[in-house]
């Protein structure tokens, strides 16, 4: 009886300091961590968020980049950081649902080591390819590699990452063979399409816009089940030549697990905010994101089926980045 009274008062005392330093957090300035180079979709949205939370609270959040491993180096640097609100991570579906499924071995644990605040935004797929690449529909690009094994390649922000995945899903459901060339940012992979040092590329929206719009890059498709509003014109990938191929990605914060719930709580409320604001929202579509929200427990639920998901679709593509 007297060692349960010592826990119930510890834990409510535990509770109350928690809650106190809740009310005068942030009290400086917040990191937060995003797994991906500039330039990328990823650094982009991070960049819109971390200022609208900087203008809300009146404290700087510090964008700090660190690729490297699709993801895992910026991811376990968070795993490991101090449960206290001031590093948060800016991770993704391929960090939190699919890379348990594609690496051997992870350095962090995606459920046990971090606790969910709010997804901030999806973004649809696009399939570029460079101005050069004789093919205008995504079942003549289909016919040009069936021509051609092996001979067209496709860049990606490195192995395991999204668009290296969404890149296997897509060989494998349209038969052919293709060379896959890794990068170390998203922004080194779309340069490099660009420039035709890769043929193609399979990008969020966020990051492709600019280069579909000046037709620096062509795009074939838009990855999803329907249209996108930005481009009406632009056939998904079904309509194009390759049924059922659908995908896209969602983005959302997360804090080292053991973050107090009050701390979650005013994260997720300040990220709510910032992408409910007419300014962010409007930001996020023009870039090609929608802007989105849930609970920690929601998020948390759609971190745990989609690795399930992804990982039936990683095994069976056979997927693999060490």
């Amino acid at each position: 009886m007297h060692g349960s009274v010592e826990f119930i008062v510890g834990a409510a005392l535990s509770t109350l300091i928690a809650g106190v330093f809740a009310q005068d957090y942030p009290a400086r300035p917040i990191r937060l961590v995003v797994p991906f180079g500039p330039a990328g979709t990823t650094d982009i949205l991070g960049r819109v968020l971390g200022k609208g939370m900087s203008d809300q609270w009146g404290q700087q959040v510090i964008i700090d980049n660190r690729p490297g491993a699709g993801g895992n180096i910026a991811a376990e640097l968070v795993a490991r950081s101090a449960p206290d609100g001031y590093t948060i991570f800016l991770g993704s579906m391929g960090t939190q649902s699919m890379n348990v499924s594609l690496y051997h071995k992870l350095a962090f644990d995606p459920i046990k080591d971090f606790a969910p605040v709010s997804l901030v935004a999806n973004s649809a797929n696009l399939l570029l390819v460079h101005p050069s690449i004789p093919a205008g529909t995504v079942r003549q690009l289909i016919q040009l590699a069936k021509a051609k094994p092996g001979a067209l390649n496709y860049s990606t922000s490195g192995s395991g990452s999204f668009n290296h995945i969404s890149a296997e899903l897509f060989k494998m459901m349209a038969g052919v063979d293709m060379a896959h060339i890794p990068y170390k940012s998203g922004g080194q992979a779309l340069t490099a399409v660009l420039s035709g040092e890769a043929d193609l590329i399979f990008q969020t929206m966020a990051a492709a816009v600019p280069f579909v719009t000046s037709k620096k890059l062509k795009a074939l498709a838009v990855c999803s089940a329907a249209r996108h509003p930005l481009f009406p014109n632009l056939p998904t990938a079904s309509e194009s030549g390759l049924p059922k191929f659908e995908i896209s990605t969602w983005y959302g914060i997360l804090a080292p697990a053991g973050t107090p719930a009050p701390v979650i709580a005013k994260l997720n409320e300040a990220i709510v905010s910032v992408l409910k604001a007419p300014a962010t929202s409007k930001r996020f579509i023009d870039l090609g994101a929608d802007p989105v929200w849930n609970t920690p427990e929601q998020f948390a639920a759609l971190i745990q089926s989609d690795m399930q998901k992804w990982g039936k679709v990683i095994r069976a593509t056979g997927a693999r980045s060490d």
